[in-house]
């Protein structure tokens, strides 16, 4: 008979299976899907990104169960990244700062309008950073830049952002 230790362990040494990263992309379908979309800003190219990262976990040994969810979310990331391929711009000068364009009236019940319309290396610094809480020095490995250039990016999206969102309120109350 197994002692409550010994069914611990087993559970935490358990490795997934294919059926527990499909599990986890059935349960997380909505919020892996918001994270492509975000990170590729399209439609088409995220359904292609939950679809090859799927795949990807597929292929996975050695991941153990509880990581499952993690793994789901870094392969989304690591996918979107390979097909988008943002670049930071290099920018030395935070002071100018050009304010994203405010949404047009289609997209005025948009959520998620000044994250689509940042640059694209600034959106995935953004998204990484702070709506995925990834470290600087991750976002660095994970977009093969300096920890400068995501600091940077991530500055200006959040800039570029309280802009838009001034020039937003000062149009509605025009």
């Amino acid at each position: 008979m197994l002692q409550p230790m010994q069914l611990v362990d087993e559970r935490a040494t358990r490795y997934a299976t294919v059926a527990d990263f499909f599990a986890t992309f059935n349960e997380e379908m909505h919020s892996l899907f918001l994270l492509a979309f975000l990170l590729t800003a399209d439609h088409d190219k995220a359904e292609q990104c939950l679809a090859s990262a799927m795949g990807e976990c597929a292929e996975w040994i050695g991941v153990f169960t509880d990581w499952a969810h993690s793994w789901s979310r870094r392969a989304v990331l690591k996918r979107a990244i390979q097909m988008t391929m943002p670049v930071p711009e290099h920018a030395d000068r935070v002071s100018n700062i050009t304010p994203i364009a405010a949404a047009t009236s289609g997209e005025d019940n948009n959520p998620f309008a000044a994250i689509l319309l940042l640059d694209p290396f600034e959106r995935f610094v953004f998204v990484m950073s702070t709506l995925e809480g990834q470290s600087d020095a991750e976002c660095a490995v994970l977009l093969r830049c300096s920890w400068r250039d995501v600091m940077m990016a991530r500055v200006l999206a959040v800039k570029r952002q309280s802009s838009a969102d001034s020039l937003a309120g000062t149009i509605v109350q025009s």
